[in-house]
């Protein structure tokens, strides 16, 4: 078993040729008309969210602030077998054919640019390289910093700025190659992971977890009823919030729901989609950087008690730069060793000082 602390960040500088402009001429089609239309509609400038930027400034805070304990390696494109066990050979070929193009792929609004599908490949086996590094105990526990994110990749079909399932490439990969008989995804985001809840529908093996802003929030699904089916059935637990949900809410969600299905599931590794968009500067959640920092120490203490530890976090959405870096940051702290804070306690120790220093300079009335 790998020293508790030591945590792997994967990242690879191949991931920023993934940079869609929609400036740039598109190829010719029904998509990009359709698209054109709608920006049109807006009625005020769109630049695509997903951008390099999003991996640069995490890494630009990592240098800046560094966390002792934390290591940096370069990922690795994953392969076509490799992403074969979690999409279709008809919609890898639609998507390696338009390899050196611009093109929309949907109605989304998710598109390539020229380097789009080599980033893809790499982002997917960066994610398979931190769950090697994590089975082999080279790290107790690892971060793959990728992009474009993927847990709204369907089989078939390319949404929300995804283009192949990072995480459920992982997670095959680690069932399929590494021996791991059951795996336990976490998402986090504030969009459903439908891509990956699609994936993993009927796989009994796979418990995947669920927190997320509720419909009609994109992309629409993660109702409570959906609980997987045939042999699934059970082992796909969605918890929709509302706007404003925060750290007391996602906490309560870890407590009574996701440590009672893991302590049932018994996984052997433990995947966490780990999207930053809940962050109250972002998406209309309001979890703050302790609530990221106190649900990974929870989710630390399961993978301690069902997986030697074993436990990987794959970036996800996250799209204000500041709490995008901020909250990736608070959650190498815990893996590394810090002990998680409860959400809203910063401060009270402080307030209790101030209380003292200034109590007595109220007991009497001011003096006329």
């Amino acid at each position: 078993m790998a020293d508790d602390n030591r945590v792997i960040v994967f990242y690879d500088e191949r991931m920023l040729a993934h940079e869609p402009d929609i400036e740039v001429p598109f190829l010719p089609g029904r998509m990009d008309k359709r698209i054109r239309s709608l920006l049109s509609g807006l009625g005020v400038p769109w630049k695509y969210p997903e951008h390099p930027a999003r991996l640069t400034a995490i890494r630009h805070l990592l240098e800046l602030e560094p966390v002792p304990g934390v290591s940096f390696e370069a990922g690795r494109a994953a392969n076509r077998e490799e992403l074969g066990r979690v999409h279709t050979s008809s919609y890898l070929e639609r998507i390696f054919a338009l390899r050196g193009q611009s093109a929309w792929l949907d109605v989304d609004t998710t598109a390539v640019s020229p380097g789009s599908v080599d980033a893809a490949e790499v982002a997917a086996g960066t994610a398979i390289a931190a769950t090697e590094a994590v089975v082999a105990g080279r790290a107790a526990s690892s971060f793959a910093l990728v992009r474009p994110p993927g847990h709204h990749a369907e089989p078939v079909r390319a949404r929300g700025f995804c283009l192949f399932n990072n995480v459920a490439v992982a997670a095959a990969h680690a069932r399929l190659v590494l021996g791991c008989q059951r795996v336990m995804i976490v998402d986090w985001d504030a969009h459903h992971g439908n891509g990956t809840q699609d994936i993993f529908w009927t796989d009994p093996d796979v418990l995947f977890f669920d927190l997320h802003r509720a419909a009609p929030f994109y992309p629409g699904s993660g109702s409570l009823e959906e609980i997987g089916t045939g042999l699934g059935d059970g082992t796909n637990v969605n918890v929709p919030l509302p706007v404003g949900a925060g750290d007391a809410a996602y906490l309560k969600a870890f407590r009574e729901i996701l440590v009672p299905a893991a302590d049932w599931f018994r996984p052997d590794l433990i995947l966490v989609s780990s999207g930053f968009d809940p962050h109250c500067h972002d998406l209309a959640l309001e979890v703050s950087y302790d609530g990221f920092a106190a649900m990974t120490g929870i989710l630390k203490a399961l993978a301690h008690r069902h997986c030697q530890g074993r436990l990987v976090f794959v970036l996800e959405g996250g799209y204000n730069l500041i709490s995008l870096s901020r909250g990736v940051r608070a959650v190498l702290q815990v893996l590394a060793g810090d002990e998680p804070p409860e959400p809203g306690q910063r401060g009270l120790d402080e307030v209790a000082a101030a209380v003292a220093f200034h109590r007595e300079a109220f007991i009497e009335p001011p003096s006329e």
